[in-house]
């Protein structure tokens, strides 16, 4: 491909999640994206947004968030301009989410690149990820091609979904999509690997405003028709109320299941740019130097005979004696003591506190 894309690039940041898997750290009122898990201190979202200034500037990255949280997305983001915060008033998943990035880019650019970003995946080579995204953007600007980030397995990884990629079609650096596949089996993701065809599934997109809006009109005809209420009102005395009606309308989608599954021309990008998705506790010892036990110790703590072991605390002493292969994690009103390979059944505890109304603990 010759030359350089010519629309302008915008990013819509994905700030929604509740991160029920970091729980005790992250809760309803501050989820995981908020949350500073590395040694510089600065939150996950501050880094996605830090990441991507090469490439979009900051008056034209947009936040799409629960309302609960534009409070914190102004603390931790003050550059971001206040309209660019979208705030859905119910979460509907990704698809409505995009959709809504989507239109009000639409009516501020008529046409823009969009970059869609999660606020809390972590990247370890920043400049071979921009220079991907910009290999991706050439790609979205042909035609209306449909972009995605996928990310070369290193292990038979069973948490994520796959994309499987046709090695003899490309597209400048990009493979066309045959088909995106769910999470898989043990079995089934050693075979993924051993084949050399499939990625995992990142969760980022590049595209046309015009394409993505096109394509929801084609496979989420009842979201689009909602989305395009939402841009009538836009800027006037009725937006409040027509996002809170048409929003809670919108059926919960994911844009994978609901678009990409269907969509024809879809390419994606390898990306070997040091990718963690920072899925649970576990990912925090391939974020945080361990020491020479194999543990990885934040805050007030001694141990003894313990390796293996991820401490997470504050102020208040921590004493672990014994642990293998554990997850501590304490805060000021709960702790939680978890076996390295239950790690995912964290999740477990917050439908507990659900069903006991200990809602102060969510």
């Amino acid at each position: 491909m010759k030359g350089r894309t010519t629309l302008k690039k915008t990013a819509l940041i994905m700030a929604g999640g509740r991160g029920e898997r970091f729980w005790p750290k992250s809760r309803k009122s501050l989820p995981k994206q908020f949350l500073s898990l590395t040694d510089d201190g600065k939150t996950m979202i501050q880094l996605t947004v830090e990441r991507i200034l090469p490439l979009v500037n900051m008056e034209d990255i947009y936040i799409s968030t629960n309302r609960d949280y534009k409070d914190l997305v102004r603390q931790q983001l003050p550059d971001i301009p206040a309209e660019n915060i979208l705030c859905e008033p119910v979460g509907r998943n990704t698809a409505p989410c995009i959709g809504l990035g989507a239109v009000y880019m639409e009516k501020n650019y008529g046409d823009a690149m969009m970059i869609v970003l999660p606020s809390d995946h972590l990247i370890k080579y920043n400049k071979i990820f921009i220079n991907t995204l910009k290999d991706a953007c050439e790609v979205a600007e042909q035609g209306e091609n449909l972009v995605t980030l996928g990310i070369t397995p290193d292990c038979p990884e069973t948490g994520y979904g796959y994309i499987k990629f046709l090695p003899e079609t490309t597209l400048g650096r990009a493979f066309a999509v045959e088909r995106f596949v769910e999470k898989p089996d043990l079995e089934t993701a050693k075979a993924y690997l051993a084949s050399e065809q499939y990625l995992w599934n990142s969760g980022m997109f590049i595209w046309k405003v015009s394409s993505i809006l096109k394509n929801l009109e084609e496979y989420l005809p009842e979201t689009y028709a909602g989305l395009r209420k939402i841009e009538e009102a836009i800027g006037t005395e009725q937006e409040p109320q027509v996002l809170e009606r048409e929003f809670h309308s919108f059926k919960s989608e994911s844009i994978d299941y609901g678009v990409m599954e269907k969509a024809k021309n879809i390419y994606i990008l390898s990306g070997s740019f040091g990718w963690d998705d920072v899925g649970s506790w576990l990912a925090v010892e391939r974020i945080r130097t361990s020491n020479e036990f194999g543990n990885v110790i934040n805050g007030n703590a001694i141990t003894v005979d313990t390796k293996n072991t991820i401490i997470q605390g504050g102020n208040k002493l921590i004493a672990a004696v014994g642990l293998d292969n554990m997850i501590v994690v304490d805060t000021e009103d709960a702790l939680l003591i978890c076996a390295k390979e239950h790690a995912g059944d964290i999740k477990k505890v917050l439908e507990n506190l659900k069903i006991c109304n200990r809602t102060e603990y969510l």
